[in-house]
């Protein structure tokens, strides 16, 4: 078995039980048990927990990153209006499953205001969203999208969050939600 197909596998099941039993169902045993492999190869790939924990973080912000730039640049050269591109963000929060593996990121964003190590982490996984935010808002033509992005992402994470906690959509709507802040945040082309 590759040390690469190793590591992946340690990733993939300390983000699955960090989104089933939280960070303190974080065990070695447990994720050698949920990765089929050695209890050594745990501390092999990762000296500590918190190295675990902040591959961990990387590595779904990273794949998700590339899902959602993948799914921007599907739209890029469609003409999109902003109410298109609101309704388009409000379908791809929605239609968001919340996995173990997408309820993990919550549960490590709050552990990163506890430890200062994996607070690293989780903004530089913020700056990624950041960053994809402002690509797709300057494709839209929003004046000054750097400003505007980090509100637009808090929005959408304190939506997905308050979706989360209270298990049901209620009646927020996302893409209204998005409209409304692009809106104010000055005249945009489309």
């Amino acid at each position: 078995m590759a040390s690469t197909d190793v590591r992946d596998r340690i990733l993939a099941a300390a983000l699955h039980i960090v989104g089933t039993e939280g960070i303190p169902g974080v065990t070695n045993r447990r994720i050698a048990a949920q990765a089929g492999v050695s209890l050594g190869s745990i501390t092999y790939h990762f000296p500590t927990q918190t190295d675990l924990l902040r591959a961990a973080l990387s590595g779904f912000v990273t794949e998700e990153t590339q899902r959602l730039s993948e799914l921007a640049e599907g739209y890029r050269n469609k003409g999109l209006s902003l109410e298109d591109a609101a309704a388009l963000t409000g379908k791809v929060a929605k239609d968001l499953a919340f996995s173990a593996e997408r309820i993990a990121p919550f549960e490590l964003y709050i552990q990163a205001g506890r430890d200062h190590e994996l607070r690293q982490a989780a903004a530089e996984c913020f700056a990624a969203y950041d960053d994809l935010t402002v690509t797709i808002l300057t494709a839209l033509g929003v004046p000054d999208a750097a400003a505007v992005a980090p509100t637009i992402v808090a929005t959408m994470a304190g939506l997905q969050l308050r979706r989360l906690a209270t298990g049901s959509d209620g009646d927020h709507d996302f893409a209204t939600s998005v409209l409304l802040l692009l809106r104010a945040a000055g005249p945009v082309r489309g």
